[in-house]
């Protein structure tokens, strides 16, 4: 488990991440995460859940529409 501190940044506050946390989450200087609440708390993430919302719903249509879609390709 990794401990964080918020620190002050400007007239802001900010928590400064160990090398491991980034490495593992896999972000660096200048990406954004995404901080959502959860039953069990709140998940830090680097995908966007709005995101995989609508590729799951594209996927379900283009699954669905196969066809269709394969016949406007050409």
């Amino acid at each position: 488990m990794l401990t964080l501190k918020f620190t002050q940044v400007g007239n802001s506050i900010g928590l400064v991440f160990p090398k491991e946390a980034t490495s593992r989450l896999k972000v660096e200087k200048g990406d954004v995460v995404y901080l959502t609440e959860t039953p069990d708390g709140y998940k830090l993430t680097p995908y966007n859940p709005e995101f995989e919302a609508q590729m799951n719903a594209a996927e379900k249509i283009m699954k669905k529409r196969r066809n269709v879609l394969r016949q406007l390709a050409k």
